[in-house]
């Protein structure tokens, strides 16, 4: 499967030779996961939400609990309108009507815009519904593939979470943890990676949370500038879904794709967006970033936080763009 706006992986980067997963695994894997989520009552095939399922009124309490400085920080990075090795289609943004092209100086007049975007690029901050991934002719929840036609997804799709999502937010920092400023393209977390920045942070991740994974993407970016994501960027190992599964986390988001490229897993191009979106029935945030929320993590040594995510409301889209805000 070649997932739409992410192109074909393919050589670059490190090879992350060392723990390539065959593809029997990934399908006992999937397998496994899946009959967790449904046990856990995650199942959409009678209409559920997914993993959101985790989010109670009670959870959306207890994060509101989170707040202590009174601080909002934007995890979307500012949309790109130029063209990059990452974003050969960027989004179209122009003023329709600005006040100087107005023959009249004086009385009312408006600026008015067009924007128009490739949703799942590699550049911009957006979420996946969870009819984005088509996995053996079905979407998540085993609902028919063909539910998603050129007029729009009939199933699944961003209007489930045309209420939003809100929750406790829980920042997991891999290159923190390993002591570098970013992980290297086709480097990738393990579920250990996870559960040693658990530790080393003082936090633990829970029913429902938001989980946002760290891998320095948007910093190396920002630094070194862009480079083919389709071919080769840090992400997760497929195995490290077990970890969202056992803790029943409600979203993940990360600062690239959440997938490893090239693929960890023999003849799957995207395991982890197979495995978060299609068996678990999580919704993924790609491209966010965290440049701005880590420093007053560090600060007041707290990587919780209430997080509020407002999706735009299109009734049949796959996805949106989005602006995740963490609340300190």
């Amino acid at each position: 499967m070649t997932e739409p706006g992410h192109g074909q992986p393919g050589p670059g980067g490190p090879q992350p030779d060392q723990c390539p997963q065959s593809r029997a695994a990934f399908d006992a894997l999937y397998a496994r996961l899946r009959q967790q989520a449904e046990a856990a009552g995650s199942s959409l095939s009678e209409g559920g939400l997914g993993a959101l399922a985790g989010i109670t009124p009670a959870k959306i309490l207890a994060a509101a609990g989170e707040v202590r400085l009174g601080l909002t920080v934007s995890l979307s990075s500012p949309i790109e309108t130029d063209v990059a090795l990452d974003n050969p289609h960027p989004a179209d943004h122009g003023l329709t009507s600005s006040p100087e092209s107005e023959s009249a100086a004086t009385g009312l007049h408006f600026a008015t815009d067009h924007f128009s975007m490739n949703v799942h690029g590699d550049a911009d901050s957006h979420l996946d519904a969870l009819c984005h991934v088509v996995y053996n002719g079905t979407i998540s929840g085993g609902i028919p593939a063909s539910t998603v036609t050129a007029e729009g997804a009939g199933a699944l799709s961003v209007k489930l979470v045309r209420n939003g999502i809100v929750g406790r937010g829980v920042l997991l920092d891999i290159p923190r943890l390993r002591g570098v400023p970013w992980l290297e393209p086709g480097d990738h977390v393990t579920l250990d990676d996870l559960r040693a920045a658990e530790y080393s942070q003082g936090v633990r991740v829970g029913t429902g949370d938001i989980l946002l994974v760290r891998v320095g993407h948007r910093r190396r970016r920002e630094e070194a500038g862009p480079w083919d994501a389709s071919r080769s960027r840090a992400g997760l190992h497929p195995d490290a879904m077990e970890f969202l599964a056992e803790r029943r986390v409600a979203v993940l988001g990360s600062d690239g794709n959440n997938d490893t490229a090239p693929s960890l897993t023999e003849g799957v191009d995207f395991p982890v967006h197979v495995l978060g979106i299609h068996a678990l029935g999580l919704h993924f945030m790609d491209y966010l970033q965290f440049e701005d929320l880590v420093p007053l993590c560090e600060e007041g040594d707290r990587w919780s936080f209430l997080c509020v995510v407002a999706p735009l409301r299109l009734p049949a889209a796959t996805g949106s763009p989005v602006n995740p805000i963490a609340i300190l």
